[in-house]
């Protein structure tokens, strides 16, 4: 598995809010952009260095591109970086407040400690 790499998708995506709306509309093509393009660039902007073996698996393709936040948190991605990202793109779709928050809440809460491993 390639936790950092996940966590990376996670977190570069939820700092920039027109890649989160993307990500929302089309996560086939927004993972697959987001594979080709800065998989393997450093983090923070750096140029002029990056990787070229870094990829995610098959599972971890399917799970982001079907927005599947169960299946990153039992693969291993941060909880914090899977939570905050997809309340910026599914909370807006909910009338009551941490509506969403409280169904990610039900939707994890057949997971028992110890909880999958998150370090990376």
């Amino acid at each position: 598995m390639t936790k950092y790499l996940l966590n990376k998708f996670l977190y570069t995506v939820d700092r920039d809010p027109s890649l989160v709306e993307r990500y929302r509309d089309d996560a086939q093509g927004t993972v697959a952009w987001w594979e080709a393009n800065v998989a393997n660039a450093l983090l923070n902007g750096h140029t002029g260095e990056a990787s070229t073996w870094q990829r995610l698996t098959d599972e971890e393709r399917a799970a982001l591109t079907g927005h599947d936040y169960v299946a990153l948190f039992s693969l291993g991605a941060h909880p914090f970086l899977t939570l905050t990202l997809f309340i910026a793109m599914f909370e807006r779709d909910h009338d009551e407040p941490l509506a969403f928050q409280k169904q990610y809440a039900a939707r994890l809460a057949h997971f028992d400690l110890p909880y999958p491993d998150i370090a990376t």
